[in-house]
């Protein structure tokens, strides 16, 4: 049996002091996740998203190369995202860029950890912006 070198890349990314209208209901912070699924070339296979009361929104969409998931918290301008693309196709940094426009993030911290890498440590994280 053998065993890939790794199984893709995994971003984890804390949007910070983000404009509140864009994380409080679904249309808004759905519109801006497809359109960074599309924009970063993703192949969309589904999506659901569901919205808290009084506001504050949990999405995904899964994508042929894996998913894009996000958790809102309006009430403090951050929204947490999580990228996973095991595809050569999907650019994640793309995605990254249009996700911090349309939530209109004045910080941007993104963590990568390669999946499947067991002979190397965690990479550490940078803040952007």
């Amino acid at each position: 049996m053998t065993t890939k070198a790794d199984y893709g890349q995994h971003y984890l990314v804390d949007f910070r002091r983000c404009d509140p209208e864009t994380l409080r209901f679904i249309g808004p912070t759905r519109e801006i996740f497809v359109r960074a699924a599309r924009e970063s070339k993703a192949t969309l296979v589904g999506e659901n998203f569901h919205q808290f009361e009084p506001e504050g929104v949990s999405g995904v969409i899964l994508i042929a190369e894996s998913h894009l998931s996000v958790h809102t918290w309006p009430e403090d301008g951050f929204a947490a995202v999580d990228i996973f693309t095991c595809g050569e196709e999907m650019d994640a940094e793309v995605a990254i860029t249009v996700l911090k426009a349309g939530f209109r993030a004045e910080e941007t911290v993104v963590r990568v950890h390669t999946r499947g890498r067991l002979d190397e440590p965690e990479s550490g994280g940078a803040i952007v912006g």
